[in-house]
């Protein structure tokens, strides 16, 4: 691994647990307030935030010609579920308030350092044999990568159901698949997901992402149950925050 890599990984896991430790309930979706300046209208912000993780690995690959290499596998699963967040799920979404400018220029900042870094690390400093693609760790990575997506898909599919059919305002419990055990099964899924793909990559790039990933969304989703307990009353005290059965 190069000095330049093992450095960006190295920021990813300090700042994961930056964020991890720091404070709570961030200027985003419910808790914005008019107090952060210019707004992004929601779906807007969405493309503009996330496309990057998608446009630069894209960029990356076209670069490298057309030959395969049996790395592609793993950088086309981070792709595949950045290409759903840039340009499926905005154009999905049925309500949300717009996202502060700052949010959305710091969304957009990490997506292009961490797609710049999966990339790099795929592309140009690690190379797969070809029985690695059929090796148990690629393959169990890549069952627990889809079944994060499907997890995290099903979730977002709820609560854009729960949205649709609020007539009345204010916020409703979701119920079914994992949200029968977590308040955020969507962040669970995409924790699923990333620990999947960390497992197909076995580098430091994607554990790194991995880690990141988990502190940033373990962090929001307390966030959200704790919301959730504190505005709707009959909300159900034994589900847990974020992982099912633990927290």
């Amino acid at each position: 691994m190069s000095y330049i890599s093992f450095s960006m990984s190295c920021i990813l896991i300090v700042s994961g647990l930056g964020v991890l430790l720091g404070p709570n309930r961030h200027p985003y979706g419910r808790y914005s307030t008019k107090g952060y300046g210019f707004f992004v209208p929601v779906k807007l912000a969405w493309v503009v935030q996330e496309s990057p993780a998608f446009f630069i690995p894209l960029a990356l690959r076209l670069m490298k010609g057309i030959a395969w290499i049996s790395s592609d596998c793993v950088l086309l699963l981070f792709m595949l579920h950045y290409f759903q967040r840039s340009f499926v799920y905005p154009v999905l979404i049925t309500a949300g308030k717009p996202s502060p400018l700052s949010v959305v220029i710091s969304a957009f900042t990490f997506c292009a350092f961490n797609g710049y870094l999966q990339a790099r690390y795929l592309l140009n400093e690690v190379s797969y044999e070809d029985p690695r693609l059929t090796s148990l760790s690629y393959l169990c990575g890549f069952v627990i990568f889809i079944l994060g997506m499907a997890i995290n898909l099903h979730s977002d599919h709820v609560l854009r159901s729960l949205r649709k059919n609020d007539s009345e305002g204010g916020y409703k419990i979701p119920y079914g698949g994992l949200f029968q055990f977590v308040s955020a099964a969507n962040y669970f899924g995409e924790i699923v997901e990333w620990w999947g793909y960390a497992l197909a990559m076995s580098g430091l790039p994607g554990c790194a992402f991995a880690f990141f990933t988990t502190c940033m969304l373990t962090k929001r989703g307390l966030d959200h149950h704790q919301f959730y307990l504190e505005k709707i009353p009959n909300y159900p005290r034994d589900r847990k925050a974020v992982i099912p059965f633990i927290l």
